[in-house]
């Protein structure tokens, strides 16, 4: 299945993410839900939910029609937990 779901992204969901400079990758695939993370620019982008609602979720259903639906996973980058904790320990002037 997890093939099928990888051509799909390749063929109908990448070319449109790439010309703006993002990308998609399979988080978790489990008894018809699909679980995706937007990367690149269209990480953290305030259209994400729409991109993943509209582009994502409509061309994966429509060639897969064992997926019931596809969430999208926002996760926050080690990078950026880093970075918070190192501001948030800086004493107060």
């Amino acid at each position: 299945m997890l093939k099928e779901i990888e051509t799909v992204l390749e063929e109908d969901v990448r070319p449109y993410l790439l010309e703006h400079e993002g990308n998609v990758r399979i988080a978790e695939y489990k008894e018809g839900i699909l679980k995706v993370r937007l990367t690149g620019q269209c990480s953290g982008c305030p259209s994400a939910a729409l991109t993943t609602e509209e582009l994502i979720a409509e061309a994966v259903k429509k060639r897969i029609p064992e997926i019931k639906d596809v969430v999208l996973v926002n996760e926050v980058s080690d990078d950026l937990i880093a970075m918070a904790k190192k501001l948030m320990s800086h004493p107060k002037k």
